[in-house]
């Protein structure tokens, strides 16, 4: 694999749907890492046809930061919609995303951005603690479990959305799930591509605004059906991703580089 540069440019973005309270917060912290990283950036966010007025403020934002770049969702296409369109629209050469609702930190990316070496070709997040209500972190351990059971994931946290991950490894995949089933769906596809992880601790917070889209029977029970379909294509018909083999490569983080 070639080697990497210390200035490789980055996509920072923000999937967002109803944030109005969160997004621009975010906006600010994605450009403070931005600017102090000393790479040629942009900020990318994803408005997945909000109903609230986060339109307005992204539009207001544009005029303080000029780094930002919208995509506008006239109807909502699902958050695994959302991510595909950020994916399609980076144009840079790292690409990292995270929630609109500022239950991650943003300026944590910078903690990741130097463990992206020579032959890292994802760093992807884990909870350090879950800060959420006791029945969600419940779910959350249980459904964890049973995705490794399931899919036998190597990262220590599929559910962890902070991720960097080279554009070129997204470039070689075809994503097709619409619902949060695209994590599932984005990591198994990297690993079972052979790209190298690096898992990397990161803090977690109470959500200060809105509530989760995901947590009522109907959406639950549409997800496990979504499960089984991903697991089924992936493992017994075993559909490889475009344009490269299978292979397996460990999670873990990287070997020092030689002195």
């Amino acid at each position: 694999m070639p080697g990497t540069s210390a200035v490789e440019s980055l996509t920072i973005f923000f999937p967002c749907y109803n944030d109005a309270g969160t997004i621009g917060s975010l906006v600010a912290g994605a450009h403070v890492v931005g600017t102090r990283s000393g790479r040629d950036f942009e900020i990318l966010v994803i408005d997945d046809g909000s109903t609230d007025n986060s339109r307005e403020i992204l539009d207001s934002l544009k005029e303080r930061y000029p780094e930002l770049r919208t995509v506008y969702h006239e109807a909502n296409r699902g958050y695994g919609g959302a991510l595909r369109s950020g994916f399609e629209n980076a144009r840079k050469e790292l690409v990292f995303y995270t929630d609109g609702d500022g239950q991650y930190d943003v300026l944590e990316l910078a903690r990741l951005l130097p463990v992206m070496q020579e032959g890292v070709d994802v760093v992807n997040g884990y909870k350090i603690d879950r800060s959420d209500p006791w029945h969600r972190i419940v779910i959350g351990k249980v459904y964890l479990v049973l995705m490794r059971v399931l899919f036998r994931f190597r990262v220590r946290d599929v559910d962890c959305d902070f991720r960097l991950i080279r554009r070129r490894a997204l470039e070689t995949l075809t994503l097709k799930h619409s619902t949060g089933v695209i994590c599932l769906e984005l990591v198994r596809k990297l690993e079972l591509a052979g790209y190298r992880f690096v898992d990397y601790p990161v803090h977690h917070y109470h959500r200060t605004h809105g509530r989760s889209q995901f947590f009522n029977f109907r959406r639950l029970l549409a997800t496990g059906v979504n499960i089984f379909r991903l697991w089924w294509q992936l493992h017994v018909r075993r559909d490889t991703p475009r344009g490269v083999a299978y292979a397996e490569r460990p999670a873990g983080r990287p070997e020092p580089p030689s002195p």
